[in-house]
């Protein structure tokens, strides 16, 4: 069975700007493909990703790398009680409690970002790993 993994913005962007970090966001994405796991992100994700790539690429390129990752990664929403639940954590990086507590909603099995305060405040339930973790730890 496929694991069901949030991927957060930071790793989008490693994978489209081809940052250091590419190798692995790049892994991921292969195995989104070969459905050895199955990748959401939230609208938030994309909004964040997408005024990167634009800044860097221009809107149309920005447009069509996120349609092309959005045909292997599946976007999920939170909706109101989701959302007061995530700004009444102890969380204080908003963005990933959004994602967090819509990946915890959504019953994911992972959630993939390099933030490195999040995996502090994750719950046994949902791990916070980074991209390296993630795959060495299921290869």
């Amino acid at each position: 069975m496929a694991f069901r993994v949030f991927m957060d913005a930071d790793i989008l962007l490693d994978l489209t700007l081809k940052r250091e970090r590419y190798t692995s966001a790049r892994q991921l994405m292969e195995w989104a493909v070969k459905g050895r796991i199955q990748a959401y992100v939230t609208p938030a994700v994309i909004q964040e990703a997408g005024r990167r790539l634009k800044e860097v690429y221009g809107a149309a390129r920005a447009k069509e790398l996120l349609l092309a990752l959005l045909a292997e990664v599946s976007v999920i929403e939170s909706g109101h009680a989701v959302t007061v639940s995530a700004l009444h954590s102890t969380m204080s990086d908003l963005d990933g409690a959004l994602s967090y507590y819509t990946a915890l909603h959504h019953k994911l099995d992972y959630f993939i970002t390099r933030d490195e305060d999040l995996p502090k405040a994750a719950i046994p339930v949902l791990p916070v790993c980074t991209p390296e973790e993630f795959l060495k730890s299921n290869q």
